[in-house]
């Protein structure tokens, strides 16, 4: 439905026609989302991205009906939905820490001690007895 540019002011314009594109953005996703069933979806996830899948439609749920309160002139920041998106962001940050701890490189003991060991000077007998260190040169009046 097309709106009259005189029913609202001129200012917000741009900020609806943004909100509009939003929308159709996050319809077109919800409807490829919604077009494979939920169980098919899982069986094909890892444990950890079952949980990610899981976070996200959830945080979007209620960051969705956090924008529609704001619509119906309900301050959402006083509403226990904020609570609810505080709570799913920090299990959102747990599942990001185990997966960098995933991606992190792995140590391997052996080749790190022979890195060390080879990386370091030994002096050889043979020139323990010549000195390396420079002659000090002539100080200047």
């Amino acid at each position: 439905e097309d709106i009259n540019a005189e029913e609202y002011p001129t200012e917000i314009h741009d900020y609806l026609a943004t909100f509009e594109k939003s929308l159709s953005s996050v319809d077109e996703m919800l409807k490829t989302m919604m077009s494979v069933s939920r169980s098919e979806l899982l069986q094909k996830l890892e444990p950890l991205e079952q949980a990610k899948l899981d976070l996200v439609s959830a945080y979007t749920l209620n960051s969705m009906f956090w924008v529609y309160l704001a619509t119906q002139g309900i301050n959402p920041k006083d509403h226990p939905v904020k609570q609810e998106l505080e709570r799913i962001r920090t299990y959102m940050n747990k599942v990001k820490e185990i997966a960098d701890k995933k991606k992190a490189s792995k140590l391997d003991k052996g080749a790190a001690s022979r890195f060390v060991r080879n990386a370091l000077w030994e002096p050889n007998p043979e020139n323990e007895c010549t000195s390396k260190t420079p002659a000090k040169g002539k100080k200047r009046k």
